[in-house]
């Protein structure tokens, strides 16, 4: 196990809901208009997505641009090109977005391949392939990456490159086409001449005491684009059978996230449901961190998942593991899904706690926030919407948002005005 003295507050976190309170204390239910009489709400597209329409052949698929959300849709077997203009400065992670219907009869291993190659079709970056892990389907995610390396290696020179998405698998879940969803988000490289952050050398995977209190009631969201805002504490949401909802939490450099779903108990009628419950991670640009599964059979269960610290050079842990995952300052997307085999609605709560010291972030060459790294930015495709309607907190008065809302305006006011030159594991080791 590492292990390190641990303490401190996230005092970014904490600011970046208080903009988010700004907005209003009584957040509506973002699914309610899709779940007709309290069933599993499909997945909710971005606002202002842009439809496109992905090829067949390599020569002509259409280009995606930085920061813009794109929706598509994908056939059983089916493989789809796209282009990206990649610069030589930047990281570049394009992400695809699978949300079949909730509940929809699937194979173990159907999902999610996606790859990024030169234009000549040298790869650059790619992730195994997103399965849903399961005999019914859910929204799933990945991404692949180009990183900006020192040596002139492959992939690193301006240009036109390929993305693809493939729908894998047994094709158990029929002929129809799904909906799939793709973002593309341009980290900046370093400073000229900078020496690069170095890991965390030490770090502890035993999770926070849990908070303590009554749950405070939210409404998670469809996906990626209408995700709840939450920080650390209890949390308390109703799952319908097949429902996945989305939470989202703020991550500051050096500090590690500790997740733990329960359900309540439920009617024990003698069901058991091999993947009741299921607990997901995604980072700031949708790639994948860690899945765990739980079964349930009515009575209270819980999965706990925990990371390693936010930190650049995590990225350099290995391209597949959940260390190498958590290498961005950002939002972090919380995926909590019921599995339909259980006969009916259950309680939620959602535990969410945070540890270790927030430490400075890495000389960029740019401004990160501005690219959507940052605890600052609600990411891709959420717009003024999600702001809305992020936080369903209850019993918090108009004085307690206002006093919260000042104290967040004058933090964000000092930030514009910066100095020159400023820009399903618990890990055991």
């Amino acid at each position: 196990m590492k292990s390190r003295p641990v303490g401190g507050a996230a005092s970014g976190a904490a600011a970046a809901l208080c903009v988010l309170l700004l907005t209003g204390t009584a957040a509506a239910d973002p699914r309610a208009d899709d779940a007709p009489g309290g069933g599993a709400a499909s997945y909710r597209p971005a606002q202002g997505s842009v439809p496109v329409t992905g090829t067949e052949s390599s020569a002509d698929g259409p280009r995606l641009e930085r920061a813009k959300v794109y929706s598509d849709t994908i056939g059983p077997g089916q493989k789809k090109y796209y282009r990206v203009r990649l610069d030589d400065t930047s990281n570049a992670f394009v992400s695809t977005v699978l949300a079949p219907p909730p509940g929809t009869p699937s194979g173990i291993l159907d999902g999610l391949q996606v790859d990024l190659t030169s234009a000549a079709g040298t790869p650059c970056g790619s992730s195994p392939a997103a399965y849903f892990g399961g005999d019914t389907t859910r929204p799933i995610a990945s991404y692949a990456s180009r990183r900006i390396k020192d040596d002139a290696g492959a992939c690193q020179q301006a240009g036109d490159y390929l993305y693809t998405v493939t729908r894998v698998g047994s094709k158990t879940g029929g002929g129809a086409e799904w909906p799939i969803e793709l973002t593309y988000m341009a980290e900046p490289g370093l400073k000229p001449g900078a020496a690069e952050p170095q890991a965390p050398s030490s770090w502890s995977s035993e999770a926070p005491s849990p908070a303590d209190g009554t749950p405070q009631k939210v409404s998670g969201g469809t996906g990626f684009n209408d995700a709840a805002a939450v920080d650390e504490g209890i949390w308390r949401d109703d799952l319908q059978p097949g429902d996945s909802r989305f939470y989202k939490v703020p991550v500051a450099w050096g500090r590690q996230l500790f997740l733990r779903a329960q359900l309540a108990n439920g009617t024990e009628d003698g069901s058991f449901s091999v993947y009741g419950l299921r607990l997901a991670l995604y980072n700031t640009a949708r790639g994948p961190v860690s899945d765990k599964s739980i079964g349930y059979r009515g009575a209270p269960v819980g999965v706990d998942l925990g990371t390693a610290p936010a930190a650049w050079a995590n990225r350099f842990e290995g391209e597949t593991t959940a260390e190498s995952a958590m290498r961005f300052q950002g939002w972090y997307y919380v995926q909590v899904t019921l599995d339909p085999k259980v006969p009916r609605g259950v309680p939620m709560t959602l535990n969410v706690g945070l540890k270790g010291e927030v430490q400075p972030g890495p000389p960029y060459d740019g401004d990160p926030e501005a690219a959507g790294f940052g605890i600052g930015d609600t990411g891709p495709g959420s717009g003024e919407d999600l702001t809305m309607r992020a936080i369903g907190f209850a019993g918090i008065g108009a004085g307690t948002v206002l006093v919260l809302g000042l104290g967040a305006w004058q933090l964000l006011s000092r930030r514009r005005r910066p100095a020159d030159g400023e820009a399903g594991v618990v890990y055991s080791r």
